[in-house]
Order: structure tokens, then C-alpha cells, then sequence
């Protein structure tokens, strides 16, 4: 069932506006990573079918897709074709290429799905993507804040757009509280704001202790925090952990900050920092 609806301008771009889905759809998945395992298996009670797209994707991937009840077609072409919703939640550095894949298998499609942006991606990069794939599919602006959802009061995904109620109403029920703003990009912005207290301030202590290490005064600054009251061993160590294991992520979402920053004429230094800082802790032996 096509999504109809008219088109509107927004930022030069001819925009659809999606009316309805089918009322059993089938949702594409780009890829079931952590997160995107969660939201698959998060919107099986509402879809006909939660699909992924098998190739080139690693054993651990297609694990958590198996875990999660998904069902596994060739490749993205084919899920573009396939899917009412397409749900883009990959690293923020793929997001734009994942989008071009999409653009490319919705080719000669007559229908239009919606695409759910759902990547940790400035403003910018939403709207790039909406352009990338023109009118052959309705952009939905959304944004993840908190762990991979599999229980309740734990995670919000905030939509923003066209087409975020009817994402929304397909989430109703499922572990992801859904909140919903106006205008394509606002979902993105607000995770950009959020970041930066949640990604972005934590590398201070990345930054503190190499430059303490550098100067010779590991020691003497330990000391000095502890006397008043700062339990910098713990903080660095918790940071450290994160960073080893997610710093390759973090490092684009930084990335993705400080453009979005840089757009709005807010100083984006910091975040390009933390971006280096987290490539650095990622490459740490």
C-alpha cells in the first residue's frame, strides 16, 4: 500500500507528506547493530514482517537479528524494495552512504516508504539525506536517547517531520517511549544538545590525564583532586572503559556535533576535541 500525500517545500527540497501505512507493514532495518536489534524487535507487535539486510553484514550482526526474530533478505536493494518503513540506524559516518543504497534500490518503486533518519547525525546531515533520496521516499527526523531499549522507562526516541506520527504510532506499546517535535532536523538537534553533556563533557578526563601524564604530574594532580573531594581514578577509568569500546562510534557522533554547532554559529572546538579524544582512546593498545 503506497504511502500517498502532497509535497511541500522545506530548505529548497520537495518534500512528501506521508498520510498512512498499512496497517501491518513491513519495516526494514539498516542494521541491526545493538540499537537497531532493539528497535527491530521493538516493532515486530505492529509489522508484518521486521526485515534486515543479510549481505556483507558481520556474524555478530546477523546473531542479534536471529536473537531478535528478524528476517534476513539478500541486501539492501532488496529491503528498499520490499519495506514500508525503512529504519536507518547504523554509525554516524555510514549515514549519507546508507541512504544512497536506499536511493538506488527505491529506483522505478512507485510507492513511497518512509525513511526513518534515526542516526546520531547533525541537522545538516538529515536534510543531505532528504535530498539524496528526493522524492522516492518521506524523511523522518529521529533520534535515540538512552541504551538499546528492552524494557520499559529506559530510552526515548524523539521523531521530528514528516511521517513521525505514523512512526510513532507504530512504537506505541514497545519499551521506546516516543515524543514527537515539528519541523525535520529538530529530533537530530536535540540529540546533538544532548550529547554534548553525554558524550562530549566526559572527555575532559580524557583530555586532563594525557595532559597530566605529558607534564609529569599524574600523581601530584591525583592527590590534589582527592583533597578536594574529586574521585578522578574512577571517573577516568569509567570513560576509559566506554570510550575503548564505543570511542570509533562516538568519534563520527562528534564529528556530526561540531557541524551542527558550526551551522548554528556555536563555537564547535569542544566537540571536534572530544572527536579526537575518543578516536584516540578507540586506538589506545
Amino acid at each position: 500500500m503506497p504511502v500517498r500525500g502532497a509535497l511541500r517545500h522545506r530548505r529548497g527540497i520537495m518534500i512528501p507528506m506521508p498520510t498512512s501505512l498499512p496497517s501491518r507493514p513491513v519495516i526494514g532495518i539498516l542494521h541491526p547493530g545493538a540499537m537497531g536489534a532493539a528497535i527491530g524487535s521493538a516493532l515486530k507487535a505492529r509489522a508484518g514482517a521486521v526485515i534486515w539486510a543479510d549481505a556483507g553484514r558481520s556474524h555478530a550482526t546477523a546473531k542479534r537479528a536471529e536473537l531478535a526474530d528478524l528476517v534476513a533478505v539478500p541486501d539492501v536493494a532488496e529491503l528498499a524494495a520490499r519495506s514500508d518503513v525503512i529504519v536507518s540506524i547504523c554509525p554516524p559516518h555510514a549515514a549519507r552512504a546508507v541512504a544512497e543504497q536506499v536511493a538506488a534500490g527505491l529506483r522505478g518503486r512507485a510507492d513511497r516508504p518512509i525513511y526513518l533518519e534515526a542516526n546520531a547525525v547533525a541537522p545538516g546531515t538529515v536534510h543531505a539525506v532528504a535530498e539524496v533520496l528526493g522524492d522516492r521516499a518521506v524523511v523522518c527526523d529521529g533520534a535515540v536517547i538512552g541504551p538499546p531499549a528492552w524494557k520499559h522507562g529506559t530510552t526515548v526516541l524523539w521523531l521530528a517531520g514528516p511521517g513521525a506520527r505514523a512512526v510513532a504510532d507504530l512504537f506505541e506499546g514497545s519499551p521506546f517511549g516516543v515524543r514527537t517535535l515539528d519541523e525535520l532536523g529538530s529530533a537530530s538537534g536535540l540529540k546533538i544538545c544532548y550529547a554534548l553533556q553525554s558524550k562530549a563533557l566526559p572527555t575532559l578526563w580524557l583530555a586532563m590525564a594525557e595532559a597530566a601524564d605529558r607534564f609529569g604530574v599524574t600523581e601530584v594532580l591525583h592527590d590534589e583532586l582527592a583533597r578536594t573531594g574529586v574521585e578522578h581514578t574512577v571517573a577516568l577509568a569509567a570513560v576509559r572503559e566506554r570510550a575503548a569500546s564505543k570511542g570509533w562510534r562516538w568519534a563520527g557522533e562528534m564529528d556530526e556535533a561540531a557541524d551542527a554547532l558550526a551551522a548554528v554559529d556555536v563555537p564547535d572546538g569542544f566537540s571536534r576535541a572530544a572527536a579526537e579524544l575518543y578516536r584516540h582512546a578507540a586506538d589506545r593498545p
